[in-house]
């Protein structure tokens, strides 16, 4: 009866207004809220909403960091230690590189420090970024728990559950291209969610992950 009604109303709506919008637009929260109705979300046994499988990349790309880890520092322990203070011909003929004096304690000291800040940066992006990729996620029964699992540094897996009340979805399944970020209560930075990957089941996480909530900011890493 209240269909019929909406149904109605719809009808006298389309012909009412002379905008071209009135009628899809209507028409699309009529059907959006059919469809939420129809998911239910107090599933019997865990399921797995979403599965990104590419453990091989998170592999190489640690073994680089790794690997710039120790040259940068390899670096920054040479220029450290080995430059030495060399003065320099002041004749105004000579070009403005051979004028510096890489020896001099600005310039060593300089060269490496910058050696170690991006051999550190490296390392900390490459984790930060393997350890806020999604690698599954799973609703626990009764639909009112997720846990997110994502990839480590060194192969093994990371995971914590929490409720869905904490986790706040920042975009849409439909309309993203890359990444669908997820913010969770109580950590820095987003948790991503690669395009991708398999959405197992899209209605179901449409309607519980893949909601957005109102959270607050966190602390935790």
């Amino acid at each position: 009866m209240i269909y019929t009604i909406s149904k109605t109303i719809l009808d006298v709506h389309k012909y009412a207004f002379t905008g071209v919008l009135v009628k899809p637009f209507r028409i699309w929260k009529l059907q959006y809220s059919e469809r939420a109705v129809d998911v239910n979300t107090k599933v019997a046994k865990d399921v797995i909403l979403y599965k990104y499988d590419n453990p091989k990349f998170y592999k190489y790309l640690n073994i680089f960091a790794i690997c710039q880890f120790g040259f940068w520092n390899y670096l920054s322990v040479f220029a450290l230690q080995t430059l030495r203070d060399a003065p320099v011909s002041p004749s105004e003929n000579a070009a403005w590189w051979e004028k510096i004096n890489l020896g001099e304690n600005k310039y060593r000291n300089t060269l490496s420090v910058l050696a170690f800040t991006i051999g550190w940066g490296i390392l900390t992006v490459s984790w930060m970024f393997t350890l806020r990729t999604v690698r599954y996620l799973v609703l626990h029964k009764g639909g009112e728990k997720a846990t997110i699992v994502t990839y480590g540094p060194f192969g093994k897996n990371r995971m914590f559950t929490l409720d869905l009340n904490n986790i706040n979805c920042k975009g849409s399944r439909q309309t993203t291209s890359s990444t669908l970020p997820l913010k969770v209560k109580g950590h820095y930075l987003h948790y991503m969610v690669d395009s991708r990957g398999e959405f197992r089941n899209p209605s179901l996480f449409d309607h519980t992950v893949g909601l957005k909530r109102w959270i607050s900011m966190g602390i935790e890493m």
